[in-house]
């Protein structure tokens, strides 16, 4: 998804919950301050769609939580809403919320030339503040090829680049699958100029 400011005034949590109700589209919220979330690409949208399936496929057995790009998460210890593009929980707390997630294990973000920057800079700072997150993935929507960020058992978060012909293991659900399952009958372009929107 793609973040612009928007001209909503400064909101508390309570207001902002509110006021997003009566809006057309999903904002998130930070630091009192509400950013709209525009529409992404069609790839933008397969690949977010395959991963949700795919989550909620493996994990249809299990009391886990498999969130898409409408499930708010909220930034452990602060007032902040984001809006991940996937996300799965199978903390015992996210289940007596109902307009949040507070602890998943695993994060989602399909990546635009406009906001990949901030998913990999500010927005991962504010999910590390996560306890419970073991897996961070960033996935390109113009090429095959992911990063995925995951907390070992020290503590200490590894970054893994997989490409072309890799299997991607993410620990914190225990599955394991191929990019090309991501990427299947996707037809990927590098986004120029005229697709970025800027803030």
């Amino acid at each position: 998804m793609i973040v612009a400011k928007d001209n909503a005034p400064h909101l508390t949590p309570d207001e902002y919950f509110a006021w997003e109700e009566q809006q057309l589209e999903k904002h998130e919220y930070i630091n009192g301050e509400v950013y709209a979330m525009t529409g992404g690409s069609v790839n933008h949208s397969r690949i977010a769609i395959r991963f949700t399936t795919m989550f909620d496929t493996h994990l249809d057995a299990s009391s886990c939580i498999t969130g898409n790009s409408d499930l708010r998460v909220n930034i452990v210890g602060t007032n902040n809403y984001t809006y991940p593009d996937a996300s799965v929980t199978c903390n015992d707390r996210d289940k007596t919320t109902t307009q949040y997630i507070t602890y998943p294990c695993l994060i989602v973000e399909v990546l635009s030339a406009s906001t990949e920057a901030y998913d990999r800079g500010g927005k991962f700072r504010m999910y590390r503040q996560n306890p419970a997150l073991i897996d961070y993935l960033l996935v390109s929507s113009t090429s095959i090829e992911i990063d995925l960020y995951h907390k070992n058992d020290a503590g200490d978060w590894l970054i893994i680049n997989y490409k072309a012909g890799d299997a991607i293991e993410l620990k914190s659900i225990n599955l394991n699958f191929s990019i090309e399952q991501v990427y299947r009958g996707l037809t990927l372009t590098p986004e120029t100029p005229t697709d970025i929107i800027r803030e």
